[in-house]
């Protein structure tokens, strides 16, 4: 059975529909995210069981998954990450095309985890700006899935000025991004 999307709210009639740029924008943006996962340990297995036949994530719109950042605009950061990766992970986003979107996933990207040591960045938001947090050590995929429809859900309602606010650049410059 095909289910059909939800159209954005607007105007129908016979022959036309009309509705604004933002949400047209929003409701493709939602529907064809291209993740690029980020992934160092136990979280990233759960990851390939939600890319499995079972949980589908191609289901979002998300099938094709994206090993350049350039290519990507969701960043999937799943497991621990050390300190020493954090300027990798750093590059990365950087290296990612407006908009992007993050996801951490698990308790050590979110806080470090049971990781409270000396090498362990106490989670990613410490380099970079989160968009959600999946917790969980690790989580199910069931939790991941929640994650990136939450994603979808920040996709669909972003203005397509957001970007370009003044409030956005000053919380890039928190981070020493440009």
């Amino acid at each position: 059975m095909v289910q059909v999307s939800q159209a954005p709210d607007g105007f129908e009639g016979p022959g036309f529909f009309a509705t604004s740029l933002d949400k047209v924008v929003g409701m493709a943006r939602k529907n064809s995210l291209w993740p690029l996962p980020f992934a160092t340990s136990c979280c990233g297995i759960e990851f390939m069981a939600t890319m499995g036949a079972h949980y589908d994530f191609a289901r979002f719109g998300s099938e094709r998954l994206s090993f350049s950042p350039r290519q990507a605009d969701l960043l999937m950061v799943m497991g621990t990450i050390a300190k020493k990766m954090g300027p990798v992970l750093r590059q990365v986003y950087e290296q990612m095309a407006e908009p992007r979107w993050v996801l951490s996933v698990g308790a050590c990207a979110c806080s470090g985890g049971i990781f409270d040591t000396y090498s362990v960045l106490q989670g990613i938001d410490r380099i970079i700006p989160v968009d959600v947090y999946v917790p969980g050590c690790p989580p199910r995929p069931e939790q991941i899935l929640d994650g990136v429809m939450k994603i979808q859900e920040l996709v669909q309602n972003e203005s397509l000025r957001h970007r370009d606010s003044p409030e956005y650049k000053a919380m890039l410059e928190t981070y020493g991004i440009k």
